[in-house]
């Protein structure tokens, strides 16, 4: 999709036909979003601007992901999105210029589109730099509002492993399937707080990069705005290590959970295995086959014999309950 915008018209669809390269030719924010090879080729001969593929977006070394060439700034940064409660992660591309921007994107990302409707603003007529500080600004907006997400998420699962539980056979049930569901959510969310991490230092470093590169066609209250973004780039950073130390507390805390039910269940396992033992003995010794053995004239023997298994399988049972193990 081959998405418009000029300085003073929104933005619009441009399908590559007869009069598509004057339409591009004259927008200021051209925005790909999964874009043909045809759309590609028809913004490079508009524009005169290489649009990078997928794999140089794709790059994590620093000097491949900031470059200038010739008054143009290539830049690239991972975006994060999140649908059905699970979060992607795909390159983010910006081709910037005095003349215009070009963003190179993968998917659907909201955060475009709300920018879109505040482009133009009102009669003022945009600049390409100003499109590219506007959205900045707009994915780090979206990157705090994921973070106050993850924070009420593991809020809510904070109170979930430190809420006290029935000790009945019903209720460990429950929170043998409570605990498993805790780790999976624990898991989305260290995995949302990773990916947006990343974000946010690609968009630290992007910001940073353009504001010493682009310093002579940089209007004055832009760089203001850089520095603002850069700052406000700074406390998330913050913000996000805080959240992963907390997911990695609740993470050890539900694994310690676990390890208490695994040792109760391992205790209660022993204890039946050395209950079983007295008894045992008992019956073995009675049961052997010698001519000399009293108890064989006993008339009640038998009622002797079942007597002490009992005692022997009963007395450490009430040991066990009085030192608490059971």
């Amino acid at each position: 999709m081959l998405l418009v915008s000029s300085g003073t018209q929104p933005r619009h669809a441009v399908e590559p036909d007869a009069g598509a390269q004057d339409r591009v030719a004259g927008g200021v924010w051209i925005d790909l979003c999964e874009a043909s090879d045809a759309e590609r080729a028809l913004v490079e001969r508009a524009t005169g601007l290489r649009v990078p593929a997928r794999e140089e977006l794709s790059e994590i070394e620093n000097s491949s992901r900031l470059s200038a060439h010739a008054g143009v700034l290539t830049l690239s940064m991972p975006t994060v999105t999140r649908a059905r409660g699970h979060s992607t992660i795909s390159p983010l591309g910006f081709v910037l210029s005095r003349e215009r921007l070009l963003t190179v994107r993968y998917n659907e990302m909201p955060v475009f589109d709300s920018f879109a409707e505040e482009f133009p603003e009102g009669d003022r007529p945009r600049t390409a730099v100003a499109a590219f500080v506007g959205l900045l600004e707009a994915i780090g907006d979206h990157l705090a509002d994921l973070l106050e997400h993850v924070a009420g998420e593991l809020e809510t699962i904070s109170r979930r492993v430190f809420t006290p539980r029935g000790s009945d056979r019903k209720g460990r049930a429950r929170e043998d399937a409570l605990l498993q569901e805790t780790l999976q959510s624990i898991g989305r969310a260290a995995d949302l707080v990773s990916h947006i991490r990343d974000s946010l230092l690609g968009v630290g470093r992007i910001a940073g990069y353009v504001y010493e590169a682009a310093s002579d066609w940089t209007p004055a209250e832009l760089r203001s705005r850089f520095t603002t973004l850069r700052q406000d780039i700074a406390s998330l950073n913050d913000y996000d290590a805080q959240m992963t130390n907390k997911a990695q507390f609740l993470l050890d805390a539900t694994l310690g959970l676990i390890n208490i039910q695994q040792n109760n269940g391992i205790r209660v396992l022993t204890v039946v295995s050395v209950v079983g033992v007295p008894p045992t003995l008992v019956a073995s010794i009675y049961g052997m086959n010698f001519k000399d053995m009293p108890e064989l004239n006993w008339s009640f023997g038998y009622y002797y014999g079942l007597t002490v298994i009992l005692l022997s399988a009963v007395l450490p049972l009430l040991w066990f309950r009085r030192r608490g193990w059971l």
